[in-house]
């Protein structure tokens, strides 16, 4: 058996690595990205076919990360880390690539402020504001603040959404969760 890099050289291995990425992550329960029309501000880049999505994937450096529930900072800065990382190592950009999928519990990330406001998400999946230390009122990893995350011996972090998606992250959201939590949140509004 060849070792994943070696794989992944060739132009039919990326497809090949997608394709079983999909099959384990639905397999694992994961219903598969929103492609319609990204929920996440300022973000019209997820739209279209799946392999034109799949397509911007690029470099020989490639991590996915699953992000099932929030976990404080962790989702945001482990993509930041694993860029630096490999820039630290020769790496030059373009060639590392990170999808950050969003699923269950972490789907209010790719939500804009209005929403988390009007329906209360920082109380309902138990996320405080970094700032306030209350349940949060915005989407805190959109467009942060320059000291909202601030790592003890590092300083000031820049882990927005925005932020990473400048430096190429792509994001994804669970499409079955949206429809799950959109549906138990209407319901105990009595709405739609």
């Amino acid at each position: 058996m060849k070792p994943l890099n070696e794989n992944l050289k060739n132009s039919n291995s990326r497809r090949k690595f997608i394709e079983k990425f999909v099959a384990s992550a639905t397999l694992a329960g994961l219903a598969g990205p929103t492609f319609s029309k990204s929920l996440i501000p300022g973000n019209n880049t997820v739209t279209g076919e799946l392999d034109d999505w799949f397509n911007q994937i690029k470099g020989a450096h490639r991590a996915v990360y699953d992000v099932p529930s929030p976990n404080d900072l962790y989702p945001f800065a482990w993509p930041k880390v694993f860029l630096m990382t490999n820039e630290m190592a020769g790496a030059k950009p373009g060639d590392s690539s990170v999808v950050v999928v969003l699923r269950h519990e972490g789907i209010p990330f790719a939500m804009e402020n209005r929403l988390w406001e009007k329906y209360h998400f920082g109380e309902l999946f138990k996320y405080n504001d970094p700032v306030t230390k209350k349940p949060s009122l915005r989407n805190p990893f959109w467009q942060p603040g320059d000291n909202d995350f601030v790592v003890p011996g590092v300083g000031p972090v820049q882990i927005g959404i925005n932020q990473l998606q400048e430096s190429g992250v792509m994001f994804c959201v669970c499409n079955m969760a949206i429809t799950v939590y959109s549906a138990a949140i209407a319901q105990s509004m009595n709405g739609n």
